[in-house]
């Protein structure tokens, strides 16, 4: 059996997931869910890689990658939790339209 076709239902599903969180990225204003757009596009990346690793045959350096795309995340995420905490503090909504009154 081809290797590629084998793996066509993955492929299918991280285009599926890339193009959800996309949208939600583009259609929402609300800072979590759009912290959460990025998380399932930064998953279908990362499941990206894993299948390119595995069709390629260097599983090892998609491995690397993904943990290392795994900690840089982590990082991101927390430091956009942080952000949008005391945007929250300051503002009282999480609308990205209210942001406009940050002066200073």
């Amino acid at each position: 059996m081809n290797l590629i076709a084998l793996f066509m239902p993955f492929g299918i599903f991280i285009a599926l997931m890339a193009v959800v969180g996309l949208y939600c990225l583009i259609v929402t204003r609300d800072m979590l869910r759009i912290l959460l757009a990025l998380e399932i596009i930064t998953k279908a990346v990362t499941l990206l890689l894993i299948v390119g690793g595995a069709i390629s045959g260097q599983m090892a350096l998609a491995q690397t990658l993904v943990l290392t795309l795994i900690v840089i995340e982590v990082v991101v995420m927390v430091t956009a939790a942080g952000i949008v905490i005391a945007v929250f503090k300051h503002t009282g909504t999480l609308d990205v339209r209210r942001l406009r009154s940050l002066k200073g």
